[in-house]
């Protein structure tokens, strides 16, 4: 039997911003396209609705939590799980007990029955760790696994919850979650772009809208990199110059597989039908591998999306 904690940033210290744990989200999407399939994944199209975790002060305490709790499941699609949610003095905001089911116990901080606006957002970790558990699917490590969590939380429509929990001034401080809130903005945002669905118009938090934009700013960037066609001038020009330098035999024999600057994306090779480029899929960044030869449309095997490449 194991248990699994969402954390809980205490009153009053500094929230980290930024997007340090990027890689590993980025990892996490591609995992949990493996593990679900594009159809799996795309059976979560629709977030979940804010009236189904919506906690008025003058609801039970008990009832609600338990209602929100049943609205997870069913989103999650974990029909047959039964959550039985109970609340006690502890150091992070929530924890669940992952045995073999059909019941969890999940149990929130004491500070909940005050803080109810924040109930789903806590139970939506601790449910998503349910399925995540179910699904046989986990990171090595405990951060990681927990940002895997958090990724799959926002990723399948139900972490929009756990950024609107963050609220950030001059009195106060809380967010709840491993990733920051700009990775959180980042993560809703590839799924916005995925879905076609905005969840801007559900954030009460205006901190929670700030990071949401920062993040999207920075999943754009995935969609305008080199070998897309809607990469820009300079990334365009940067690509035509490491695409010469690869077709130089004497540079391919002294970099077999390599381009000047490894910071860059894509990566070129040799292969018995000519050269090729490999890239990360902008969507769920499986690797990619396509010709060179101008311009065409690309389809990546795990997701399915179709790219519009310059090669």
């Amino acid at each position: 039997m194991g248990g699994s904690d969402v954390a809980n940033s205490p009153p009053g210290a500094p929230v980290v911003h930024g997007f340090p744990h990027l890689d590993t989200v980025r990892s996490a999407i591609t995992a949990l396209y493996r593990r679900l399939s594009a159809d799996g994944v795309h059976a979560y199209a629709t977030s979940l609705p804010p009236a189904d975790a919506a906690f008025a002060d003058q609801d039970d305490l008990h009832l609600g939590a338990q209602r929100v709790a049943r609205s997870l499941v069913q989103h999650l699609h974990l029909p047959e799980a039964r959550m039985i949610v109970g609340f006690r003095a502890m150091e992070h905001a929530a924890s669940v007990e992952l045995t073999a089911g059909p019941e969890y116990f999940i149990e929130l901080n004491d500070r909940f029955r005050t803080h109810r606006r924040d109930i789903g957002a806590a139970l939506a970790h601790e449910v998503t760790h349910v399925l995540l558990h179910r699904l046989g699917l986990e990171f090595p490590g405990t951060r990681a696994n927990e940002i895997l969590t958090d990724t799959t939380t926002a990723y399948l429509g139900a972490g929009w919850l756990l950024l609107d929990a963050f609220r950030e001034d001059a009195t106060s401080r809380q967010k709840l979650g491993y990733l920051t809130p700009e990775e959180f903005g980042y993560v809703l945002a590839k799924r916005a772009f995925a879905f076609d669905e905005d969840p801007s118009p559900w954030f009460t938090s205006p901190q929670a809208y700030t990071a949401y934009t920062r993040g999207r700013e920075r999943a754009l960037r995935d969609l305008r990199r080199p070998p897309l066609t809607a990469a820009g001038w300079s990334g365009r020009r940067r690509y035509a110059k490491d695409r010469r330098y690869a077709q130089d035999r004497r540079y391919a024999q002294d970099h077999p597989g390599a381009v000047p600057d490894p910071s860059v994306p894509y990566v070129f090779e040799t292969g018995a039908d000519g050269p090729r480029v490999s890239f990360p899929c902008p969507t769920c960044h499986q690797r990619i591998r396509v010709p060179v030869r101008g311009r065409f449309t690309a389809r990546c095997g795990l997701c399915r999306t179709a790219l519009e490449c310059d090669t």
